[in-house]
């Protein structure tokens, strides 16, 4: 499912969630809109079949997610990223990250340029790690949005024609 967040069946994702710690969540998802260049509204992700912890899988289960993703003359990408996820030990967090398109000579498709990962247990509620999480994404969005900013940042190569001849040279 896709929307606003206040479409969001947050209840029903969290079930524990109090009034206050909905609201904790609201906030922080109204910030995040705020933050968008656009001025849109974010559209949110949201999986009900990811309720009950699969068990491990050989990818992340998103219960709740956002992605801003950015585009630049029709081959680059960067993405900023909030996620609410199972970790494989049955645990709630609360994943950021911007990650950047691959230019490297072997295509990994893309890379976490800059990552935060909160779990969820005793120390850290739900709210108060998406509350640091969107905290994180809107700080992100502030910083510049070319891809190549944040590959010189993490030391990737820069957006290039290397990887399309590696392709056409492979076949």
């Amino acid at each position: 499912m896709r929307g606003a967040f206040a479409d969001v069946p947050l209840t029903t994702l969290f079930p524990g969630l109090s009034p206050a710690d909905v609201a904790c969540l609201e906030q922080a998802a109204r910030a995040v809109d705020a933050a968008r260049a656009d001025g849109d509204k974010a559209k949110w992700e949201w999986v009900r079949d990811h309720l009950v912890f699969p068990g491990p899988q050989p990818w992340t289960p998103l219960i709740l997610g956002l992605d801003v993703i950015e585009h630049a003359d029709g081959s680059d990408q960067l993405e900023f990223l909030l996620h609410v996820v199972w970790t494989d030990l049955c645990r709630l967090a609360v994943d950021a990250a911007v990650n950047v398109a691959c230019w490297c000579d072997i295509d990994h498709a893309s890379h976490d340029v800059d990552a935060l990962r909160l779990v969820v247990g005793e120390e850290t509620s739900l709210p108060r790690a998406f509350q640091a999480g969107a905290e994180r994404l809107i700080g992100w969005l502030t910083d510049p949005r070319d891809a190549d900013f944040w590959r010189a940042r993490a030391d990737l190569p820069p957006a290039g024609p290397s990887r399309e001849q590696g392709r056409d040279d492979d076949g």
